[in-house]
């Protein structure tokens, strides 16, 4: 017998499933727009879902799937990327708002007004292993990878996640992103945790600080911030008065247990961070404020081999391979002590660029931070750089309360000063930006 999973779980047709434009959009609403979608979208396998509004992305995440498309997320909307999608997938078709992509794949534009059936239409439900989207890497460390994503395994793993963030005891709960949803983050954190709890989330993603204030301030609690480690930073830095929140979540890069609790206090509200991957979802959750350990979902086991650490998806039966090195601590706990490739050996010791780049960015002054290490090295020895943002500090007081704080094997040489960090729209820094960063400033 095969399992389904409804689209939504909001208990009433007049729920609110989003806000758009500060006006709320129920389940009926939000079905019909789907249903009447459905009906135009053209007869291809796969579509790329490039709607900048978030409603208009649900809307066709969910036409997609009535007609058993399945939707490609790439990490950016470049000709190349989109260029090499059609290649992969020549039958695909762009779904987008206002001028058309520059591509030469076909291409399908958000009507601007929905001619909608009468009567009231009951939630679809999709099978557990009808294929609901492809998910690509950040390409942080090269060429993005594609990862199939399963409906049964995307609903699964929301459900599981929001049980562990205690989502159950914020009914009716508006949902702030500040992150992109073609990502796998996005998508799950904003997006589908809304539509499997009954909760609404904002069609719009502020970035400015003072938007997101506003934004925060404007929306019907419960309020949940779905966010990254540098919208928080820049969020909390801003003098805009902030609204007490009932949970603030961060995932996409470590964060410094400092600034969990300078949120904690701003927003007088936990502060809990995922960890996940586009090739697993979500599978760990932890409050940083006041612990370093990890709980799993109730979804998803670890275990290790030779070959290193496995996720084990149970809603899916995939098992996947991280690329992070991690310590069981029994009863699905565990310690992160970064990224496999991120490993330094100096002289024998042994650190993570994670664990540096925690202690860079918990100098008093310094607002961003990262360290390097350069792929030539002078003479056979490793040399690690850094780079830093810090208006109102030298140098020297930079490495002298590095100091403090790492070893000397691990101290960089150099380390240079710079306005900003090239950090892309989910916090990261790709992997060829910043090698090319480290080849023009590091001379």
């Amino acid at each position: 017998m095969t399992t389904e999973f409804p689209l939504l779980y909001h208990q009433q047709s007049d729920g609110i499933v989003a806000y758009r434009e500060g006006h709320p959009v129920t389940a009926a609403a939000f079905l019909a727009d789907a249903a009447a979608l459905a009906a135009l979208l053209p007869s291809r396998r796969h579509v790329v879902n490039l709607c900048a509004d978030r409603y208009r992305f649900t809307v066709g995440l969910a036409a997609a799937l009535m007609r058993e498309q399945v939707s490609l997320l790439p990490p950016n909307e470049t000709l190349a990327t989109l260029e090499q999608l059609a290649e992969d997938f020549p039958d695909l078709y762009c779904l987008h708002e206002g001028a058309p992509p520059a591509t030469s794949a076909a291409t399908f534009c958000f009507p601007q007004r929905l001619e909608i059936a009468h009567g009231a239409l009951a939630v679809p439900a999709f099978p557990s292993q009808q294929q609901a989207v492809i998910l690509f890497t950040s390409g942080t460390t090269g060429r993005p990878k594609a990862y199939p994503r399963l409906w049964g395994s995307l609903v699964a793993g929301s459900r599981a996640a929001g049980k562990r963030l205690g989502i159950e005891a914020l009914s009716g709960a508006t949902v702030i992103g500040t992150v992109p949803h073609q990502h796998s983050y996005g998508l799950e954190s904003a997006v589908i945790l809304a539509l499997q709890h009954g909760a609404a989330f904002l069609s719009e993603r502020p970035f400015y600080p003072a938007d997101v204030a506003a934004y925060l301030s404007a929306a019907a609690p419960p309020r949940i911030l779905v966010t990254t480690p540098i919208h928080l930073r820049a969020v909390l830095a801003d003098d805009a008065p902030l609204p007490a929140l009932d949970l603030v979540v961060s995932a996409t890069a470590p964060l410094p247990p400092q600034l969990a609790a300078a949120a904690e206090r701003r927003f007088h509200c936990r502060m809990l961070e995922i960890y996940g991957c586009s090739e697993a979802g979500q599978i760990a959750v932890r409050r940083p404020a006041a612990d370093e350990i990890w709980d799993c979902i109730d979804t998803i086991r670890l275990r290790q081999d030779a070959a290193g650490s496995w996720a084990v998806d149970a809603a899916s039966g995939g098992e996947f391979l991280l690329s992070d090195e991690i310590e069981l601590r029994g009863g699905g706990r565990f310690l992160l002590h970064g990224r496999t490739a991120d490993l330094v050996n100096i002289a024998g010791k042994r650190t993570s660029l994670a664990h540096l780049n925690y202690h860079l960015n918990s100098i008093p002054g310094v607002s961003d931070g990262v360290f390097v290490m350069p792929e030539e090295r002078e003479g056979g020895t490793t040399r690690l750089m850094a780079f830093a943002v810090a208006p109102a500090l030298s140098t020297q007081a930079i490495l002298a309360a590095l100091r403090q704080r790492v070893d000397p094997a691990f101290m960089p040489r150099p380390l240079v000063l710079v306005d900003a960090l090239p950090r892309n729209a989910l916090g990261k820094l790709p992997h060829e930006v910043i090698r090319r960063l480290a080849a023009e400033r590091g001379r």
